[in-house]
């Protein structure tokens, strides 16, 4: 998995997590519902500004969402 779909899957997660739609955290995070989808299918990546929109609207750690990120992200093997 890259870094683009481990972050899209922890997004996900979370964003399930506090019983919330893709239209309902776009609109909190002043985000098209259309921009949230490509993050969760890893279409695009975020910036470091956007995790730390995204995680204010579904209040949890950023820290804790990147880590969880890195946590799935499958390594190159020259990193291991």
């Amino acid at each position: 998995m890259d870094v683009g779909e481990a972050f899209g899957r922890v997004l996900r997660d979370e964003r399930k997590r506090a019983g919330l739609t893709q239209e309902q955290l776009a609109l909190m995070c002043g985000y098209q519902r259309n921009y949230v989808s490509l993050l969760e299918r890893g279409i695009h990546q975020p910036t470091l500004r956007t995790v730390f929109d995204l995680a204010a609207a579904l209040d949890c750690d950023p820290v804790a969402m990147v880590a969880g990120a890195y946590s799935l992200f499958e390594k190159p093997a020259h990193n291991r």
